[in-house]
């Protein structure tokens, strides 16, 4: 009985740590954008921002190649499907609209 409560501390010295410092909060600080990798303003502009950018960087958004609305859906619909973005399909219709639009403005 002895061996096993003395056991049962020892896995617990050794679990408790771990699970603490697995629990405590990481935070990563990105640099700003660059001032060539700025979204232009417009309707949408904070639609894409809060579903592109938890993903990738604005640098990633203004270096694609120019399109209309259909490459940007193409774009779109790539990252929902193959790369998991969690974009509600009523946002994506606003992103979709929104680089369309801005693409030329922003190249």
């Amino acid at each position: 009985m002895k061996r096993a409560l003395a056991l049962a501390l020892a896995l617990a010295l050794r679990v408790v740590p771990a699970a603490v410092r697995a629990a405590e909060q990481k935070t990563i600080a990105l640099p700003s954008d660059n001032e060539m990798a700025t979204l232009q303003p417009g309707p949408g502009l904070e639609v894409a921002r809060a579903n592109c950018l938890i993903r990738h960087s604005t640098d990633y958004i203004v270096l694609q190649p120019r399109g209309d609305a259909q490459q940007w859906q193409a774009v779109v619909t790539k990252m929902i499907k193959v790369f998991g973005a969690p974009i509600r399909p009523q946002d994506e219709k606003t992103i979709v609209e929104y680089l369309s639009a801005a693409d030329g403005a922003a190249k």
